[in-house]
């Protein structure tokens, strides 16, 4: 008989939840005025950490069926977690969060799970083929704490010794979440309990790893004396122990218990600058599983392990603060020469760029974010400026037939602004299209930001909205005009690296016939020395050595660089298809971002009231498509 396909590494069982973090470091709670939404709940967090850090995981709990949960359900789908046993509970309201964090040791968090999706998990949720699927199976202890629940995890973990999974605990006690004190008082880690340390010992003995850290030892010990308790669950569990001790590591421990911590297996955890502890625990759990999931040594799981820990420890949030693989890698490289992590320029460009959701590997943009180009138009039209929010509208319709009669989803975007085209913004987001919006003042040099402060600006803007920032940049201007154009470029990039939004440099040189393009690579060289690594260039077609040497530059400076898409800046379609041609076997080129050549005859021919809506959209749609095959062609 052929042994079972193993289709996951590992499956997370217990809490599922959104995490609400107040963002005014140092405020009470009761003062905190805002909050980033995150994906929590320990259990999900590991799958996610895991996944991170290249495990195949998967997630069984239940959500509530309305926005909350759809969040939590895209957010693992994007981190690579399986969401295809999460259940969404048409009665119950997705668990939440709320978390401050006011100095070191002070972290108020409340718990708001009366009745929630994720603990109305029932038996018969449980599939005993799913379980089968996977190499292990991880429950969190807060799941044993009510008798349906209860019944779940003993039902799955029945189905995970049946078929050979290593079945992994983690104690994860949270006191409220007992009912051992106040419901507001969620950030008490130990309260005793015989019941609780009755309910946990029942069970201890179907483990085969054992994860917590002193204080949730002590309750499953029911002992305050770590030794004393560690010593009591070794007569309930023959599992591996592992005991997180903070900034001193962890010990583990296989077999009979010594008389001192640093006697079992102790790994020294790595020092840095603590920002927020909450989550921690799940970063070490996903590390030390990455190793022992894939049979490495338990001091390799739990370099892992503490290195993740700390590396959490230093950001803000839980989930979105996991490392990845590669960047977990390069910490562990370079962990001497990286006594601050949370500001390491590398480190933390590499947890930007290996986090990214979405791989575009080709994209057809229009680009119809120009301002001045159609104000210019309806004056000469002698047409109503807001006719030009109308006439974005329709471009925006012919731009999403295209997409949908010819099947590109995935593959077109749109730069629009939000001058005449907020409403369209507002449409066109949420639907899964690659968006940009600029915020450079049309036409100035030295820069300036079209609507002022771009970190009031961004606070506003949605997540998936490209930053294009066009600047007229000449590496050989004044020093004076050249570094008060960095200084404004590097304060637009910084503030993406807050917001977590892309960029994108769109570099326009003034004309210099012999020496343009080897002004653009000096350019794109000089912007890289001063430390901003775009996600993504706009610049206009090269000749095929330059693509090649503009490869080698971006290879050098930034691997991780999403790419370039070629500009039009209105040239006919002849050109621009040469333009495309010479591209063709630039690795970074991934599209084109056209506009005027797409749109302007067919606009200015509505702003005349020469053509009606119909006819303009049948017109922008043509030319679209034409520009798309000659891509495709090239």
């Amino acid at each position: 008989m052929s042994k079972k396909v193993k289709n996951f590494d590992l499956i997370c069982l217990g809490r599922l939840a959104v995490d609400f973090y107040g963002n005014q470091i140092g405020s009470r709670l009761e003062d905190t005025s805002t909050f980033s939404k995150y994906l929590g709940g320990s259990s999900a967090n590991v799958a996610y950490g895991a996944a991170r850090q290249g495990l195949k995981t998967s997630m069984l709990a239940r959500v509530g069926d309305e926005h909350m949960g759809r969040f939590l359900k895209e957010e693992l789908d994007r981190a690579g977690v399986d969401t295809s046993n999460i259940i969404s509970d048409p009665t119950r309201l997705t668990a939440l969060v709320i978390l401050g964090i006011k100095d070191r040791e002070t972290f108020p968090l409340i718990f708001y799970r009366d009745n929630c999706a994720d603990m109305a998990l029932i038996k018969d949720d449980i599939n005993e083929d799913y379980i089968s699927s996977s190499k292990a199976l991880a429950i969190t202890g807060t799941h044993l704490s009510h008798k349906d629940t209860r019944e779940a995890v003993l039902t799955a973990l029945s189905f995970a010794t049946k078929h050979g999974l290593k079945r992994i605990l983690d104690i994860d006690f949270r006191p409220v979440l007992w009912g051992l004190t106040d419901l507001g008082d969620g950030e008490t880690r130990f309260i005793a309990s015989k019941h609780v340390t009755s309910e946990l010992q029942e069970v201890l003995n179907h483990f085969d790893l054992i994860v917590g850290t002193e204080e949730e030892f002590h309750i499953a010990g029911g002992n305050t004396d770590t030794l004393k308790a560690l010593k009591n669950v070794r007569k309930f569990s023959n599992a591996i122990l592992v005991c997180k001790r903070g900034a001193l590591g962890c010990s583990v421990f296989k077999d009979e218990i010594p008389n001192h911590l640093d006697e079992g297996l102790t790994i020294t955890g790595v020092k840095v600058e603590v920002l927020n502890v909450l989550g921690a625990g799940d970063a070490f759990m996903s590390g030390f599983l990455r190793g022992y999931l894939s049979g490495e040594s338990l001091e390799e799981s739990c370099k892992y392990a503490n290195a993740c820990g700390a590396l959490v420890v230093s950001r803000h949030g839980c989930a979105p603060a996991m490392p990845t693989r590669e960047e977990l890698d390069y910490y562990l490289s370079e962990e001497k020469n990286i006594p601050r992590p949370d500001i390491d320029d590398h480190l933390n460009h590499l947890h930007r760029v290996t986090t990214r959701s979405k791989n575009w590997k080709e994209l057809f943009l229009l680009a119809f974010d120009h301002r001045s180009q159609f104000i210019e138009m309806a004056i000469e039209s002698n047409s109503s400026l807001n006719r030009v929010a109308d006439l974005k509208q329709l471009i925006l319709k012919a731009f999403i037939e295209v997409t949908e009669e010819d099947s590109l989803k995935g593959k077109t975007g749109v730069f629009i602004d939000q001058a005449f085209g907020q409403n369209e913004l507002n449409n066109v987001t949420g639907q899964g299209f690659w968006i940009a919006r600029p915020i450079e003042l049309p036409g100035s040099k030295p820069l300036r930001l079209e609507h002022g402060n771009i970190g009031t600006q961004l606070m506003s803007w949605p997540i998936e909205q490209v930053v294009k920032c066009l600047v007229f940049y000449d590496p050989d201007d004044t020093n004076m005009l050249r570094i008060e154009q960095e200084d404004l470029i590097k304060e637009v990039y910084e503030a993406c690296l807050k917001t977590g939004h892309e960029i994108l440099l769109e570099l326009i040189i003034p004309n210099a016939p012999n020496l343009k393009t080897n002004k653009y690579l000096r350019s794109i060289q000089r912007i890289y020395n001063i430390g901003i690594k775009p996600d993504w260039w706009k610049l206009p077609p090269f000749s095929k050595n330059n693509w090649n040497l503009l490869d080698s530059l971006i290879e050098q400076n930034d691997p991780y660089c999403r790419g370039v898409v070629i500009l039009g800046l209105g040239a006919d379609k002849q050109k621009l298809n040469i333009g495309f041609k010479k591209a063709s076997t630039s690795k970074y080129v991934k599209g084109f971002a056209v506009g005027r050549t797409i749109f302007a005859k067919p606009s200015n021919k509505w702003l005349d009231k020469d053509i009606d809506d119909r006819t303009l959209i049948k017109e922008v749609k043509e030319n679209y498509r034409e520009i798309i095959q000659m891509w495709n062609k090239r």
